[in-house]
């Protein structure tokens, strides 16, 4: 079966977050009480009961004195997911023939590795410690069906479909390479962009952490025999979530 993507093109997008209310129904995700913020953008973030939001960003423009991008935030169904180098339980992430990134709450032990894997932030964890995030709506495609924030968008702004074909239209429609097209083995959710990542609030070049290069070469294979595999766990979670954690308390204290 040929792989799946999403082709977003924040410039077709009006801001109207039908996405994140189909996405919340499709998920049965209950609403989340947030503050006035000074922004129409809401949510803030991609929490436990957001798996797609709408980035409210503003942008420099010679002919407008104003210009608005409407950038979708979610999980990026890398091909080369750092999630799934450095998840140490065995089917709490997974790949579908479709090429989705999707989880089983049932086998993660909330351990938190994946937080620190992703180098697009995207994995949040609910009130029993078990990840929670998009997973390109793996029930609805496998039945055919396109993912519940493609088929309500009203403008095309977030399509559907096999990733080869997108990618070809995209280039026939003038867009060149696509933000997606061969980073981290190739992205699910492939963005086509007029201008520089950075505008839209994306790295030009998102990388794997080399901590946890370490840890899928080094470490993780260890653990699967047993040897060290609670040190191995240890010493990586301190690698990678420690020191982010100590950095965030002296920001606060700061």
């Amino acid at each position: 079966m040929s792989r799946k993507a999403l082709l977003i093109s924040p410039e077709l997008c009006m801001g109207c977050r039908g996405c994140q209310t189909a996405c919340k129904v499709w998920n049965d995700l209950p609403g989340e009480k947030t503050t006035n913020r000074g922004s129409s953008e809401n949510p803030p973030n991609l929490s436990q009961d957001v798996y797609n939001k709408i980035r409210y960003v503003e942008v420099p423009s010679e002919s407008n004195p104003m210009r608005w991008l409407f950038v979708s935030q979610r999980c990026m169904h890398c091909d080369d997911a750092g999630c799934m180098k450095i998840c140490p339980a065995p089917g709490a992430l997974f790949k579908t023939k479709e090429g989705a990134v999707a989880f089983d709450k049932d086998k993660c032990i909330g351990c938190k590795l994946c937080v620190a894997g992703c180098p697009f932030d995207v994995p949040r964890y609910d009130g029993k410690d078990k990840i929670s995030k998009c997973d390109l709506c793996a029930g609805r495609i496998a039945e055919g069906m396109a993912p519940a924030c493609a088929k309500t968008c009203p403008t095309g702004a977030i399509r559907f479909g096999d990733r080869d074909g997108l990618v070809a239209e995209a280039q026939k429609a003038g867009y060149g390479k696509l933000y997606g097209e061969t980073d981290l083995g190739g992205l699910g959710s492939l963005y086509a962009f007029r201008d520089a990542p950075k505008f839209y609030g994306m790295d030009e070049s998102p990388v794997i952490p080399e901590s946890l290069v370490f840890w899928h070469k080094v470490l993780k294979p260890l653990a699967y025999w047993g040897v060290g595999a609670s040190v191995a766990a240890s010493l990586v979670h301190y690698l990678v979530i420690g020191p982010h954690k100590e950095e965030e308390e002296v920001r606060k204290d700061g």
